[in-house]
């Protein structure tokens, strides 16, 4: 459920400023809405010291943990900035260590020094890279030792009693020999290596520079709202929103810290932010749509627990393995063990189990444990397979074409199921307007274009009766489609009419996505299964049958999740949400509080 909202206009005096943001801050009720944009001096510090403190943090925890150092949290991060800046001047120094070595190495060991008095004594030495292929003609009085070549350069070392130039690339002398340049490589090297040490004795501090940041992102929160709040004289003022079930609590501190206040509804232009507060047999969804970084409207419709459904009936048909459902139900239960008071990974591991359940469910219908064929299943798993969706036949055969159309039939009408109830609610929540009319009109557009794909993509003939009230169908909800569009003077609904019954039609096609997936997923867990056991050849266990079992139904369940975030997503995100008017464009609900407290 989107909790609804209301706009606070908060006033004090300038004097109040400081205390009334940290009596505001500890109420963690109000989403400000800056009145002016957030600048200042202070602000950009505090933001550069934020950026400092992150960097420390990401450096910290990409390191295995340590016991902690007992440093205060600043000075800490001050030492891991040193050990920063130490650290990038010495890959710079190995980096031009090791061009360099790279550079003289075709030239043996040599001191530079030696060719350097050479040249003030009035001999002249020069290195050259000479092309293999059309070598350049060397003048007279220059004398040319080759010391190497590889495959396109001839690498000499040219010398004369005259300044002289030969038309090629002339190499610089180095700083110093080749020995020198390896003796400083290994010495930058264990330089490094000692400050990686130092960086790992720090490692078992990322709590305290975790807070450390988390109070540096806090000091810039409320520097943001203190430099964006608005200004009238001898009056300081900020704005946002509420929820209205804590419209008590604000008026108590309101009238506590004597604060002028004005509340009002939220009309047409505003753009309240999206505060989600589901039954919790929903709340596993929140996981996945925090991973997708996504939120409704706070006009637009709480899709949340279809959200949860749906997405777990499209896993189970794109995993469609009871074997790995019980696989996840497994790993999911020892992530719940290890994790055991962590509120924040509940979530995502409820979801996967919800999801996980729902595949095991799709995988015994299927008779689908791990890609093994169904006729080499024991009795008792053949048995709670569903002879519909197996494709089993009255002999005891398995008709895998029957099989196959009869999963794509449900699938199309899971499709244009899922549209059709966001036709619905529409339909329900318009119910006193015209536009219901709309809704109406795709409802019965949908379930006709239902029919068609099922005569065209599974040859279904259709009763006589069906076939003939299609054509009606079409007419109807079409018709009823541009009376909504006239009455609500949504004239552009009428240039693209044509091509949203298209869509509508390509729309339902689509959820055929899930046969394909599942498909294919079975295909590469039976192709390995058969790479690891021949066919004809007894079955017996063997090291390197059981890695191939292992890496190819490794990769078959990470193409999985991967067909799970672009099919399973894509139809609650896209298809259903383009029925249901679910544009995602919300903005969360972000009260002004501490970055630790919760709400």
């Amino acid at each position: 459920m989107i909790v609804k909202m209301k706009k606070l206009t908060l006033l004090c005096t300038p004097t109040q400023q400081k205390q009334t943001l940290e009596k505001l801050r500890e109420l963690k009720v109000v989403h400000v809405e800056h009145v002016q944009a957030p600048e200042g001096s202070e602000l950009d510090q505090a933001r550069n010291h934020l950026l400092y403190v992150q960097r420390a943090r990401e450096v910290l925890t990409s390191r295995p943990d340590a016991d902690p150092t007992g440093k205060d949290g600043d000075q800490l991060v001050d030492t891991v900035w040193k050990l920063i800046h130490k650290e990038k001047e010495l890959k710079e120094t190995l980096q031009a260590l090791e061009h360099e070595h790279g550079r003289i190495t075709p030239f043996g060991e040599f001191d530079p020094r030696e060719i350097v008095k050479l040249n003030e004594g009035g001999l002249f030495v020069k290195l050259y890279e000479l092309p293999v292929k059309d070598t350049p003609e060397v003048p007279d009085g220059i004398a040319i030792s080759e010391i190497s070549r590889d495959k396109t350069l001839i690498y000499v070392l040219a010398v004369s009693r005259e300044e002289f130039a030969i038309p090629a690339h002339e190499v610089k002398l180095p700083d110093r020999s080749h020995s020198r340049i390896l003796h400083h490589i290994e010495k930058t090297k264990k330089a490094l290596e000692e400050t990686e040490i130092e960086f790992q004795k720090y490692a078992g501090d990322k709590l305290l520079v975790e807070q450390v940041a988390s109070n540096a992102a806090d000091s810039v929160k409320y520097l943001e709202v203190q430099s964006g709040m608005g200004a009238e004289q001898a009056v300081a003022y900020l704005k946002g929103f509420y929820p209205v079930d804590r419209e008590d609590d604000l008026i108590a501190a309101a009238q506590e810290n004597g604060w002028g206040y004005q509340l009002e509804d939220v009309d047409a232009e505003d753009a309240p932010p999206t505060l989600l507060r589901n039954p919790k047999w929903v709340s596993p969804i929140k996981a996945a749509l925090d991973m997708i970084g996504v939120v409704p409207g706070y006009k637009e419709l709480d899709v949340s627990a279809l959200f949860l459904i749906f997405l777990s009936i499209f896993f189970a048909f794109i995993i469609g393995d009871a074997g790995y459902g019980l696989l996840f139900i497994g790993l999911t239960l020892f992530g719940k063990l290890k994790t055991k008071g962590n509120a924040a990974a509940q979530p995502g591991l409820n979801l996967m189990m919800v999801m996980s359940a729902f595949c095991v469910i799709f995988g015994v219908l299927t008779g689908n444990y791990f890609g093994i064929r169904l006729e080499s299943l024991p009795a008792p798993f053949q048995a709670l397979s569903s002879s519909y969706m197996t494709g089993k036949m009255a002999d005891g055969s398995w008709n895998s074409d029957l099989a196959a159309k009869n999963v794509m039939f449900i699938c199309f009408s899971i499709g244009t199921i899922h549209i059709s109830i966001a036709h619905v609610w529409n339909l329900i929540r318009k119910i006193n307007s015209v536009a219901c009319l709309q809704d109406l009109g795709w409802l019965c557009c949908t379930w006709m274009l239902f029919g068609v794909v099922l005569n065209m993509v599974l040859n279904i003939e259709l009763p006589t009766w069906v076939t003939a009230s299609q054509l009606p169908m079409l007419g109807t909800g079409i018709g009823l489609i541009v009376l909504s569009l006239v009455m609500t003077k949504s004239y552009f609904g009428l240039v693209t009419l044509a091509l949203d019954v298209i869509n509508n039609f390509v729309d339902i096609i689509s959820y055929v996505r899930l046969y394909a997936v599942g498909a294919a997923s079975l295909a590469i867990a039976q192709a390995f299964n058969g790479m690891a056991f021949p066919e004809g050849e007894a079955i017996k266990f063997t090291i390197g049958g059981a890695l191939i079992l292992f890496a190819g139904h490794a990769l078959n369940i990470i193409l999985g999740a991967m067909g799970v975030m672009v099919h399973g997503i894509r139809l609650n995100t896209l298809e259903f949400s383009s029925h249901a008017g679910v544009e995602w464009a919300g903005i969360h609900f972000n009260p002004f509080k501490k970055s630790n407290d919760n709400l």
